[in-house]
Order: structure tokens, then sequence, then C-alpha cells
């Protein structure tokens, strides 16, 4: 294992191809790979195919000006890291803390790593199916939603010739969920009430705290 686990598994994830399906769909990854000059990241929006290859593939894309598609080499392994909401919490939070005094800060945050070899796609009928699934996805629900065919013919298709297609094979994934699971129940729906009351970010972490248990009440 790669991604930190600590030796109570709270936060260890039972099925991480459905968490990253899952942040896949609403966050981008950060894309770091091995370049001849070091490692080298950008952030691009990916689309999850379950069902190619052994165990799916990441597909995405880079501008054909952005010098690290060049550089990814099949051979050498890729990271797509995907981050869901995360957020500072104070102590101020804790009952044990108010009891004891004896408590410090933490960070909560959902996390995961994806690990494979990547191959480099410039054809247009790579591309071209690629953009589409990616506006399809972003675009679905809206009230007046955009598509690659609303353009005049060959504008999209021009454009397409401005990127280059990634497409990580999917080695192995790895998730992690840090939402004070290793907390005493008092001190988590404390946390959760804070994080409730404060800003846009702390309740996202707060929303995604309401899935999980904390450890029993001692």
């Amino acid at each position: 294992m790669t991604l930190y686990q600590p030796g109570h598994d709270r936060f260890r994830v039972a099925d991480p191809l459905a968490e990253l399906a899952r942040l896949c769909a609403d966050v981008p990854a950060t894309l770091v790979t091995l370049s001849s000059k070091g490692l080298v990241a950008s952030i691009l929006p990916m689309v999850l195919h379950a069902d190619i290859g052994e165990r799916g593939v990441l597909r995405g894309h880079l501008a054909r000006g952005n010098p690290q598609w060049r550089d990814i080499s099949p051979d050498v392994a890729a990271l797509a890291l995907l981050d869901g909401p995360d957020t500072y919490v104070t102590p101020a939070w804790y009952e044990t803390k108010r009891r004891t005094g004896r408590d410090v800060p933490t960070w909560n945050y959902v996390t995961v790593q994806v690990r494979g070899p990547v191959g480099v796609h410039e054809e247009a009928d790579w591309l071209l199916p690629h953009l589409r699934s990616l506006v399809d996805r972003h675009e679905a629900g809206r009230p007046d939603p955009w598509s690659v065919d609303d353009p005049p013919p060959g504008y999209i298709e021009t454009h397409a010739r401005a990127v280059v297609g990634i497409e990580l094979h999917i080695a192995s994934v790895e998730a992690k969920r840090k939402l004070s699971q290793n907390r005493i129940a008092v001190d988590f729906d404390g946390i959760v009430t804070g994080l409730g009351a404060g800003t846009p970010r702390e309740q996202a972490v707060a929303a995604e705290m309401a899935h999980e248990s904390p450890r029993d009440q001692e």
C-alpha cells in the first residue's frame, strides 16, 4: 500500500473503485508523471470507464502545448490524485477537550489515489468520443445543456487538434476517508455540528461525515 492508512483501519474505504467513480464525476484529477526533468503535474477532468481493461481506465486530455504528455512513458506508472472536500478541525469542538484539555487539531479529508501506465492518443476517433463523454457528463441535468453538436460543422474537430488524449490504465486504486471516525461519538457529533455551521467547504465535510460512524462512546 502506498496511501498511508493508520492501524485502526477506520479511514480505509471498502470499495475504492466506487469512491473513485463518485469523486471522478465531480472533481478533476491531478495527474503526476515522471519526465526527463523530474516530476510534473497537471489538473484535468477525467472520465472513468470501468468496463475497459482488467480494472478500468481513466481518460482525459492535455493541451497540446503542455509538454507533460511528450515525456509520458508507458513503462513508468503515473499517479492520478482525486480529492474530495477537506477542512481544518478545531479541538474546541471536542467534548474530551473540555473535560481534559488534552487534544490537538486535525484535518479531515477524502482522497483517492490511482496508479498505472499511461497511453497518449492523438487520433480524432479517440479524442472526439472522449470529448463528447466528458461534456455529456457535466452538462447532464442542466436546464439548457450544451452539446458538442451545437457548434458549426468542423468546429469541435478543429479544437480537438489542440489537445492530446491521456488514458491511464488502472493498476491500483486506494481511497481514504479521514473523517474523525476514530473519535468517540460525542466528539464526532461536536465536529459535525461545528462544521455544519461553518463555511460551504466545512459544510461539505460535515455532509461527508454524515455517512460515517464514530468510535463507540467511552
